[in-house]
């Protein structure tokens, strides 16, 4: 296994006709833009000399992230989520009353002498 996650081959030229045209074919995944193209795209071009003229060859192959050229790195794009620590257990809340509570004062006992 080659380890490529996606290749494009543009083939342009005079093909069949005496007009040129170009053919593109792609296969899994490949990006356009921004740095990770120049940590991750090959690209390779090739001129053909024949008899109608010339056919020009341009190869693009993304490579695993994995194995690029900075090193094994991630696209910045790729989002990992961690899951959540578990909790203490929590008590049920209890409910305290603050209110004042009448006081029962007992009768004094009278003093005979």
């Amino acid at each position: 296994l080659s380890g490529a996650k996606g290749v494009e081959v543009v083939i342009s030229g005079k093909l069949r006709a005496a007009r040129a045209k170009a053919m593109k074919f792609q296969d899994g995944f490949l990006i356009h833009s921004g740095q990770p193209v120049n940590d991750f795209i090959d690209i390779a071009t090739r001129h053909v000399l024949l008899r109608q003229g010339v056919l020009g060859v341009k190869v693009k192959i993304m490579r695993d992230p994995a194995s690029s050229r900075v090193g094994p790195k991630s696209l910045p794009d790729y989002v990992k989520v961690i899951e959540p620590k578990e909790d203490d257990v929590v008590p049920e809340p209890t409910v305290k009353s603050y209110i004042a509570q009448p006081v029962e004062v007992a009768p004094a006992e009278t003093q005979a002498a």
